[in-house]
């Protein structure tokens, strides 16, 4: 577990996976003789081999009035394509309870997209039904992502809507936003599409300090010193180098410290130029 402070919020990540290897699947190009000369990706986000570590977390935002959930994961019990993931069994709510942030205790849920891995743990199975995790929580997604995923499915995952999205919609708990709302005092959802097409990021905003908390813009830090390298999950991958490329010339060497969806442990940093149109990530570790 990691937690940064922003001014006067309190960002705390919860882990469900950390592995190294098998990633291959998200980012065909990065293979171990590509990302080996990548040095400073070692020893956090690459091993001695060249295999990338990779992370799935979610991110507590706690504002001091509002206890915010940002991407829940895969989930236990969900049937799911990618072997690894089918059926999972964690101890993420234990984990999460022992943070301090029991799930009745969160306000507000919310989603930088739909993929498989970012919405899991909306719901949990009870009794063979899928119920909303935080039964006191609003759940909030971007209504444009909403928009696309009513006619498109995830096929090469699972009923990943059917049981992590569409419940929450029947139990009368989601909310659809613009892509750039402001949910609460502080935290502003940023246009990043390209991953998918209602895809966004966060920008936590306290005193004189900023957090970004980058969603699947980019899932590893490699990304950043290769932006030709895509996603494969990328919905339109042009589009997605565009959008990395325009945020990191916003975030490059200022204050504002970057979070990533997918960032092995530490996850966090400062993205610094390095070069001709590339970028490196200073590693913080609060």
């Amino acid at each position: 577990m990691n937690s940064w402070t922003v001014g006067d919020i309190k960002i705390t990540r919860i882990v469900e996976i950390e592995v190294a290897g098998g990633t291959r699947f998200v980012l065909p190009d990065a293979t171990p003789e590509a990302v080996l000369p990548i040095k400073w990706l070692a020893p956090h986000f690459m091993t001695e081999e060249g295999k990338l570590i990779m992370s799935i977390h979610a991110l507590i935002v706690d504002t001091g009035k509002q206890r915010i959930i940002i991407d829940t994961c895969i989930g236990n019990d969900k049937e799911r394509v990618i072997p690894a993931w089918n059926r999972l069994q964690t101890d993420f709510l234990k984990d999460l309870e022992g943070a301090g942030y029991p799930r009745e205790s969160i306000d507000m849920v919310f989603c930088t997209h739909m993929h498989v891995d970012h919405v899991g743990w909306n719901t949990m199975l009870v009794d063979g039904e899928w119920v909303p995790t935080f039964p006191n929580a609003r759940y909030l997604f971007a209504d444009k992502e909403w928009d696309h995923w009513q006619v498109t499915a995830q096929e090469e995952f699972g009923e990943v809507i059917e049981d992590s999205v569409q419940p929450i919609v029947d139990a009368g708990l989601a909310e659809f936003v613009p892509c750039d709302a402001e949910i609460c005092d502080g935290i502003t959802l940023v246009p990043t599409p390209g991953h998918t097409p209602g895809h966004v990021s966060v920008k936590i905003t306290s005193g004189d300090e900023t957090a970004f908390i980058t969603g699947d813009m980019l899932h590893h830090p490699c990304q950043m010193a290769r932006l030709d390298w895509p996603s494969a999950p990328d919905h339109d991958k042009p589009m997605a180098k565009q959008t990395r490329r325009r945020i990191f010339e916003e975030v490059a060497d200022t204050d504002i410290l970057v979070i990533g969806t997918h960032f092995a442990t530490p996850s966090a940093g400062y993205v610094k130029r390095d070069g001709d149109g590339c970028y490196r990530l200073e590693v913080f570790h609060g």
